[in-house]
């Protein structure tokens, strides 16, 4: 997949992502497109260690991996946010 379906997955899944946990008000596009981005790796690796197929291409798949990734991210960052605001 090249650079365009990255930066175009990265968008959509970022975006997607950001609505899920919350985060839509403060992240922007180049947050959304680096969450995104970021997401397919962190859930591509994941899919791969529990034995299943990690991003292929820009498919369905790949979104919703992406997907599953960038919800993952977003919620260890908040974690992390809660925690520092409570300390």
């Amino acid at each position: 997949m090249g650079i365009i379906g990255w930066i175009v997955i990265g968008a959509l899944a970022g975006w997607i992502a950001s609505m899920i946990t919350g985060n839509n008000k403060e992240m922007g596009a180049f947050m959304n497109i680096t969450v995104g981005i970021i997401g397919g790796f962190l859930g591509g690796l994941i899919m791969n260690l529990v034995g299943g197929v990690g991003i292929t291409g820009f498919n369905l798949w790949s979104f919703v991996v992406a997907c599953v990734g960038a919800i993952l991210l977003l919620w260890i960052v908040n974690a992390f946010k809660r925690k520092e605001s409570y300390s």
